[in-house]
């Protein structure tokens, strides 16, 4: 027999048996089996289960992923502030066309800038494109800083000559956070003048759970001012005290050394962080445009506060930004830009430990004068509490608010009894500015009472009572001050309020 014959015998015998086999299954498939003597149906057939764990596709819960997306927008949020540490971790140093200001008129500036400064404010071309990249697309910008400036600019006077330190360092804090006392880096320095927590605590910043003293102007201002006089008395050169202050000390006598001993700052600056690199540029440009605003046109913007129209008050228990905007009339927008160092917008009462409110003037003596009836009705909210832990918030009580003309985030928090941050948080909200017609979700703290205040709202029989005409300016706090014995709740009980909102013109019953 042939190889090719015996091959050709061997396919047809493998073919023959498959066949035979299939045939053989399929049978077993059709009849009935016998197992112990009992005939048994064919089985039915099971699709198989889908695992449930779907370990090799696991998803994030989406409204949970949305959450964490806005605490990171909130974290950073600041965009003034994220530009201005990306032009200093970024800057470049190519000439830039800005016929506007030509090289000869910016060295005659510098030189009479260098005069009056300790500062080593002399020409080079990388400084001259620094300034004239700022000049062409950060003006809007530096128009919005100078009229921040002019609120934090004389505390940050005040305290660099208590230390001796050059008046320009306040010019300083906008290389560091954009004039934003809660900006946070995505290393966790944090404030005006940019504070790591170890680096504040040597520095007897309070850092705890209500209070950020890094975030306070004027104590993270003289902690500035400390760290700055002795990196002076290290180098004895303030450019390097600025590199030092960046970077840290180590890095600059790094560079120190891999440039041969050289010590000024421009000589170095190769060898030193990206960063440190262009921070000094940075702060001498910024210098410029603000000592020369006037002459590059700068228009500043008007500043909501000056530092003369603000005081402050020593705080004697705990009490609430809140219920301080609610007592005084200040809006809460207001009382959060004066007081950043509270996190949670509650100024806490600790032993050992002294807390200020800083208010508009025309605002203390209406404090000051009514300190106890303000602490008494802050207590009686804390009061009012729940203990446990609080309840969370239900999606099916959500409401959808259109903001009106005069609406401001505060006014709107009061009325259904939530805080600002709770309301931002939920929108996703960067600022606290509104634009009338939008929208925002809020989550009542009591649903129940604001939908049973819709429906089951009551007529108030005025017949024989006292009663109490509402004016502009008033709340039910001062209209309850008005009448010996009458609390903000008796006008709510007396007049089936539920919430704190007042119209004006409307009559209230303000005896029983």
């Amino acid at each position: 027999m042939t190889i090719k014959t015996f091959l050709s015998t061997l396919l047809c015998l493998v073919v023959s048996i498959s066949f035979s086999q299939i045939k053989k299954d399929s049978v077993i498939k059709s009849v009935d089996s016998i197992i112990d003597g009992k005939l048994i149906a064919p089985a039915k057939v099971i699709p198989a289960e889908i695992d449930s764990l779907g370990i090799n596709k696991l998803e994030d819960l989406a409204e949970a992923a949305e959450l964490d997306q806005k605490w990171l927008d909130e974290l950073y949020s600041n965009t003034l502030y994220d530009t201005i540490y990306k032009s200093v971790a970024e800057l470049t140093y190519e000439p830039v066309n800005y016929p506007e200001l030509t090289t000869d008129t910016l060295k005659a500036r510098l030189a009479r800038l260098n005069a009056r400064t300790p500062f080593n404010v002399e020409y080079n071309p990388s400084l001259e494109s620094v300034i004239k990249r700022y000049l062409k697309t950060r003006r809007s910008s530096m128009e919005r800083l100078m009229g921040l400036s002019h609120f934090y600019f004389p505390m940050f006077e005040q305290e660099f000559d208590n230390y001796n330190i050059p008046l320009e360092m306040k010019y300083l804090s906008i290389v560091e956070s954009a004039l934003k006392p809660r900006a946070r880096s995505r290393v966790g320095a944090t404030g005006l003048w940019q504070f790591m927590f170890a680096t504040g605590k040597e520095y007897k910043l309070d850092v705890s759970s209500y209070v950020d003293e890094r975030s306070d102007p004027i104590k993270s201002t003289t902690a500035a001012a400390q760290y700055l006089s002795r990196l002076y008395k290290i180098f004895g050169d303030w450019d390097l005290a600025l590199a030092a202050y960046n970077s840290g000390p180590g890095n600059v006598n790094k560079a120190i050394r891999r440039s041969g001993g050289y010590t000024n700052y421009w000589n170095i600056r190769q060898n030193l962080p990206r960063e440190t690199a262009g921070y000094v540029p940075a702060f001498l440009a910024t210098m410029y445009i603000f000592e020369f605003a006037e002459e590059h046109g700068f228009k500043p913007e008007r500043p909501a506060f000056q530092q003369i129209q603000t005081d402050t008050v020593h705080v004697k228990q705990m009490i609430t930004l809140d219920q301080v905007a609610e007592t005084t009339g200040v809006k809460i927008e207001e009382l959060q830009f004066l007081n950043p160092s509270y996190k949670l917008d509650i100024i806490p009462k600790v032993k050992g430990k002294t807390y200020v409110l800083r208010l508009p003037r025309e605002a203390i003596g209406v404090f000051v004068a009514n300190e106890d009836k303000i602490y008494a009705f802050a207590s009686a909210e804390f009061n009012k509490r729940e203990k446990p832990l609080p309840q969370l918030f239900n999606a099916d009580t959500k409401v959808r608010y259109r903001v009106k003309n005069g609406d401001y985030l505060g006014k709107i928090a009061r009325k259904y009894g939530v805080r600002v941050s709770q309301i931002k948080r939920w929108n996703g909200l960067r600022s606290n500015n509104l634009k009338i017609g939008q929208r925002l979700t809020i989550y009542p703290r009591n649903p129940s009472t604001t939908v049973k205040s819709k429906t089951t709202k009551k007529a108030v029989n005025k017949t024989g009572k006292q009663t109490y005409r509402v004016k502009s300016g008033d709340s039910l706090w001062s209209i309850a001050q008005k009448f010996s014995g009458v609390s903000v709740q008796n006008i709510k009980d007396w007049n089936d309020i539920s919430g704190s909102k007042l119209k004006i013109g409307m009559t209230l019953v303000v005896s029983q």
